[in-house]
Order: structure tokens, then C-alpha cells, then sequence
């Protein structure tokens, strides 16, 4: 004979396969929405270069924007480019140049909440540098990421 007592660890343990179960069916998640949540944002009207410049970020507690004084910065460009194809939770949105890389626009979505910043990537006019751009979608602070992923790509090129 069962007692009464049992029962609610039998529910608990039903309750927990069920959601395991759900969880399976809904499958594996892209790199792109591997998040719990998904903040996206409108993407913004005004990417890509203005006047050969990417813009300038009207503030600095949501945006970073800096230029590379690079040796070769259409070959850094195209290894940059590589790099985002193998980062989780970056998706490349558009590339454009012909035959050499000029310009890059990556989504690259935070793991626990899915919030959307938007990098931008370019090849300067005079072809001694790189314009590099990353700015949150949505929110007033991005509590320093911005400025983060951009020093990480600068020094996965090897420059300080």
C-alpha cells in the first residue's frame, strides 16, 4: 500500500519530465537565438558608412566606436570576418566589397537575455585602418560590452 506521502515527490519527479520533454521537442537552439529570452530591437535605419565614416555613437553608455591604425587592414578585415562566423551568437547580416572585403554588419546576441547589438566593421577611405562600431539595440547602459567586444577583436588581431 502507497501513502499519501509519496505522491507529491511522484508529481514533482511527472512535472520535471514533462518540462525535460518540451524542452527536447522544442530542439537545439542557432547560435543566434540560443538565449532564454529574445530582446532584438529594431535594427537601426542609419548602419553602414555615411560620407565614407561609420557614425559617430551618441552615447558612450550603449555604444563603442573605434578606428584600428592596422599594417594590412583589408586581410585583418576578412580574418575578423572569420572570427564572427565561429562566435556563438554572432550572425553576420551583410558584407559588402568587391573583390576585397570592405564593410561588415554582425548581430551578436547576449546569452541570458537575447539582447541584439549591431557591429559594424570598415575598411577606412584611405585603406591604413579599420572603423569599428558595436551598439546595443534596446537600453540606456550596455554595463561596458560594447567597448568589451570590440578590445577583444582588436587584440584577436594581434594589436594592443
Amino acid at each position: 500500500m502507497r501513502t499519501a506521502t509519496f505522491r507529491p515527490l511522484r508529481l514533482l519527479a511527472l512535472l520535471g519530465a514533462q518540462l525535460l520533454t518540451c524542452l527536447l521537442l522544442l530542439g537545439h537552439p542557432g547560435a543566434a537565438q540560443a538565449s532564454l529570452l529574445h530582446f532584438s530591437g529594431a535594427p537601426p535605419a542609419d548602419l553602414g558608412l555615411h560620407d565614407g565614416r561609420l557614425r559617430p555613437c551618441a552615447s558612450p553608455a550603449h555604444c563603442a566606436r573605434q578606428d584600428w591604425s592596422l599594417a594590412d587592414p583589408a586581410t585583418a578585415l576578412q580574418q575578423l570576418a572569420l572570427k564572427l562566423e565561429d562566435t556563438p551568437g554572432v550572425q553576420i547580416e551583410t558584407r559588402s566589397g568587391s573583390p576585397q572585403l570592405s564593410y561588415l554588419h554582425a548581430t551578436a546576441e547576449s546569452q541570458l537575455f537575447g539582447f541584439v547589438d549591431d557591429l559594424e566593421l570598415a575598411l577606412d577611405g584611405s585603406g591604413t585602418s579599420i572603423q569599428a562600431r558595436s551598439e546595443s539595440r534596446l537600453g540606456d547602459s550596455d554595463l561596458g560590452v560594447n567597448a568589451r567586444r570590440l578590445d577583444a577583436l582588436r587584440l584577436s588581431l594581434g594589436y594592443a
